[in-house]
């Protein structure tokens, strides 16, 4: 990568995060607590460099390495000192609105989690304690908002997608738009942005001024994942399966476009939770949905749900070939079932309260060696189970191929071996090889990919 452009700035937050106790700026100096300045440090140079077509989350650390962030608290708030920061979020000077709203919503979520993590409201040691977690730190970042009727879309799907697919979240996002609903999505590129950029359009035709793009990411994906610009509520979460648990409590309905590992590990994550007996009456609209070009993709992901879940988890979505207004209405529809039912089980419309989300799901896990070659993934397993072990497969792959700490453990040790049962591991085998040929492992443009995994049956 080039030497970058750089230039050292001062910038204050506007209405997001005025003030820090001198304990909390301590704890985010680099005199302080040194892991808690680098976790800043990493999520401050990702949002500074949105728009950077690069992700690989090593290779902006390393370009960026003089890279500094320094936080001063004052009388009248904070104050951020950027050193060698990224050029291009700056305009004659002044940093972009969006970015600086970005950073210190990025300073808020990383102080506020690390002060709960010191409480004694928190007890991660149980699957509710969890939730309780995941709905403080999105109350905090006054994500919830009681009272509004449930129309909150989450979008997944790539950020290395084609162009025409690309065009199509546009158009998908821009049907839901004109019904005034609102876009969730991981916050960076590709799939992540196209339905924020249709529904803005099309909030604007219906001169609907109160749309919410709402990106939710962590830290360990951010920087290879950069926020798009279109984003106005960011959310960092602490780890992957947080950032996954507050999609799914937040969003009222599924869109999943094409993508490649970590679509999957979502898809997989969403339906291991939807075959728990205890969701079986809930309902949680989903739809696979893609321009023509993209339907053998979406009926290799159907196949391969099939093979190793069943026709019962199958039954979970439903499957839409190049239609975004079939798309709209079917989601529209779905969620006034969502709101039939939360208003007759009095359940809040802002929070998914009644979701019943097993530990297993909850739980980090760390993508080691060790751990990605101990994962159970046999036939006789309860279905459910097997889903929850398939997501933490996809989510090494997903740390092998963007996320730093992943990277450096692929080039020291070589790739993960996975292992498990043929019959869930040819599956696998096909459907990532698919992946391979079609691109949608990494962006485009960059050297072939190498896999960082090894399929073993």
């Amino acid at each position: 990568m080039p030497k970058p452009n750089v230039i050292n700035a001062s910038v204050s937050p506007k209405g997001s995060l005025e003030t820090l106790s001198q304990r909390e700026v301590q704890q985010l100096s680099a005199a302080g607590s040194g892991s808690v300045y680098q976790l800043f440090r990493q999520c401050a140079l990702a949002i500074l460099n949105t728009g950077a077509r690069i992700d690989n989350a090593k290779t902006i650390l390393e370009a960026y390495e003089d890279f500094e962030v320094r936080i001063h608290q004052q009388d009248r708030g904070v104050r951020l000192e950027l050193l060698n920061a990224p050029a291009d979020a700056f305009v004659d000077g002044e940093m972009i609105a969006s970015t600086r709203e970005m950073l210190f919503s990025a300073l808020r979520d990383i102080v506020y989690t690390e002060s709960e993590l010191d409480s004694h409201r928190i007890d991660l040691s149980s699957s509710q304690g969890i939730t309780d977690y995941v709905f403080h730190l999105l109350r905090n970042a006054r994500t919830l908002r009681a009272g509004v009727e449930p129309k909150m879309v989450v979008c997944w799907g790539g950020h290395s997608i084609s162009l025409e697919e690309y065009k199509y979240t546009k158009k998908v996002g821009h049907e839901l738009g004109l019904r005034s609903l609102d876009i969730c999505t991981g916050c960076g590129p590709g799939v992540m942005k196209g339905p924020m950029k249709g529904a803005t359009i099309a909030h604007a035709k219906q001169r609907f001024a109160g749309g919410r793009y709402l990106g939710l990411t962590e830290p360990g994906i951010i920087a290879a994942e950069a926020p798009n610009p279109i984003v106005n509520e960011l959310v960092i979460l602490p780890d992957i399966e947080k950032r996954l648990e507050a999609f799914v409590r937040v969003g009222h309905g599924i869109i999943i476009f094409p993508g490649g590992a970590g679509t999957a590990e979502e898809f997989l994550y969403l339906l291991g939770i939807l075959m728990h007996p205890d969701n079986r009456d809930l309902p949680f609209p989903v739809i696979l949905t893609g321009p023509q070009s993209a339907a053998p993709y979406l009926q290799q992901l159907h196949a391969f749900v099939g093979e190793t879940l069943g026709v019962a988890a199958q039954s979970h979505y439903s499957i839409i070939i190049n239609d975004p207004v079939a798309v709209a209405r079917q989601m529209v529809e779905g969620l006034q079932e969502v709101k039939r039912f939360r208003r007759e089980r009095n359940d809040a419309f802002h929070f998914n309260w009644l979701l019943k989300i097993d530990e297993g799901f909850q739980r980090p896990f760390d993508p080691t060696h060790e751990n990605m070659a101990a994962l159970q993934l046999g036939k006789d397993m309860p279905r459910h189970t097997l889903a929850a072990n398939l997501r933490r497969a996809f989510s090494g792959i997903v740390a092998g191929n963007v996320k730093d700490k992943g990277i450096r453990l692929i080039e020291k040790h070589g790739p993960y071996k996975i292992h498990g049962d043929p019959e869930i591991m040819n599956p696998l085998d096909r459907l990532l090889q698919a992946f391979v040929e079609q691109h949608r492992m990494k962006l485009p443009g960059g050297a072939d990919y190498v896999p960082c995994y090894r399929v073993v049956t």
